[in-house]
Parts: C-alpha cells; sequence; structure tokens
C-alpha cells in the first residue's frame, strides 16, 4: 500500500512540476496524467525512473516510452472531446493509448511491432481499460475499417504526412504528427474543416524514433 501510495505522490508531482508549470492547462489531459500509472508501462528495472522528465527504452525493440510532457503536449494539442474517436500510430508501451483512453469515447491503436502490441493489449486489460482496440499493423496505411477517425495521433517522426491519415481523418477533424528528418522534427497539426479544406500549423521541435512503413521511412 505504501508503495503504491508512493507513486502516486510521485506522479502528481510530475503533473505539477513537469506539466502544468511548463504551459499544459487543459485540466482533462492533467487529470488523466494524475491517473494513468506510467510506471506500468516500462520495465521493472525502470520503475524508479518512470517518472523522470525523460523518455525511456523499451526493451529491445528500437522503442521508447515518451517523456511526460510531450505526451501530455500532444494529447492537449489534439483537443479530444470525449465523444470522439481516435486513431493511434504507435502504441508503444500502451501509455499514450491509455492517455487517450481517458480523453475519447473510443481509441484504435496500431504498432508494427507485434511484441509491443501485445504487450500493450496486457495492460490495457489489467487496467480495465475497455475503450481501446490494438492490432499488429503497418500504420503509415491506417485503419480503414473504423474510419473516419475525429482524431488521428501519430507518435513517431515523419518525413511527410502519411496520405492515407489524411484520408481516414473526418471532417470536422484533427491530426498531430512530429514531422521533419531522423534526427528531429517539429509537432504539425492538421485541421481538416468540414468543407474538406486542410490547413496545417508548425509547432515546438521534437525528437521522436523514425515511422516506419509503406508511406513512412523505408526500415
Amino acid at each position: 500500500m505504501k508503495r503504491f501510495r508512493d507513486q502516486e505522490v510521485r506522479r502528481r508531482e510530475m503533473v505539477r512540476k513537469q506539466l502544468a508549470a511548463r504551459g499544459i492547462a487543459d485540466e482533462r489531459v492533467l487529470a488523466a496524467m494524475r491517473e494513468v500509472p506510467r510506471h506500468r508501462f516500462v520495465a521493472d528495472h525502470l520503475v524508479s525512473s518512470a517518472y523522470g522528465d525523460h523518455a525511456l527504452p523499451l526493451g529491445q525493440t528500437g522503442q521508447t516510452i515518451s517523456q511526460p510532457y510531450v505526451v501530455a503536449r500532444m494529447s492537449e494539442l489534439l483537443a479530444v472531446d470525449p465523444e470522439h474517436s481516435v486513431l493511434e500510430i504507435g502504441s508503444g508501451s500502451g501509455y499514450q493509448t491509455a492517455i487517450l483512453s481517458r480523453l475519447a469515447r473510443k481509441v484504435y491503436s496500431l504498432e508494427r511491432v507485434d511484441e509491443l502490441a501485445k504487450e500493450a493489449i496486457r495492460r490495457m486489460r489489467e487496467l480495465g481499460l475497455g475503450n481501446v482496440k490494438i492490432q499488429t499493423f503497418d500504420g503509415t496505411v491506417g485503419w480503414g475499417e473504423f474510419a473516419p477517425y475525429d482524431r488521428i495521433l501519430v507518435t513517431a517522426g515523419a518525413p511527410e504526412l502519411p496520405k492515407p491519415l489524411l484520408d481516414q481523418l473526418g471532417a470536422p477533424g484533427r491530426l498531430v504528427i512530429p514531422e521533419g528528418s531522423r534526427r528531429g522534427q517539429r509537432l504539425v497539426v492538421y485541421d481538416k474543416h468540414a468543407d474538406g479544406t486542410v490547413e496545417r500549423h508548425e509547432g515546438e521541435m521534437v525528437v521522436f524514433v523514425p515511422l516506419i512503413g509503406r508511406h513512412g521511412w523505408q526500415d
């Protein structure tokens, strides 16, 4: 019980010092970050680092769990309402997925690494997050079965926006993606309006693992 309380205290400190203090203002996002136990999404030997202001490796897969600020910032930019359906590209450990599950009606998530997808599914079940569906697939192709989506979030760096994802975005709808080189990207917001027109806005610099797939970087 003490260990549980300690992790809860660390989580609240993370939200106060790393998120709210740096300008994250969306109360629903802050609440989700306080509720989702980030230490459940990292390897046992990294639990003590789970609430630090940095990304952490996911085993030998070459993937990472993003730093809390980046997860919160992308979630805030996505502007998710409770009735929205969200497509996430890159489940990873499932941490960002779990945050989205607290914000949206339904979350569909694609992960190209089968090992990570299976672990993420297990974590969703353990945490009782029943509004999440995860599948192993090339995320750059999207998930046409459940399109259109109100929101789409890409959690890997792309050379440009994959066209299938824009096609699967509803109108109106919003898509957030890191775009740039393999070494660094900018967070880019695409807003699709009801008449089908699209606006593009660039934000801050970030560094993500590359988005691998048919419409992304080649492995």
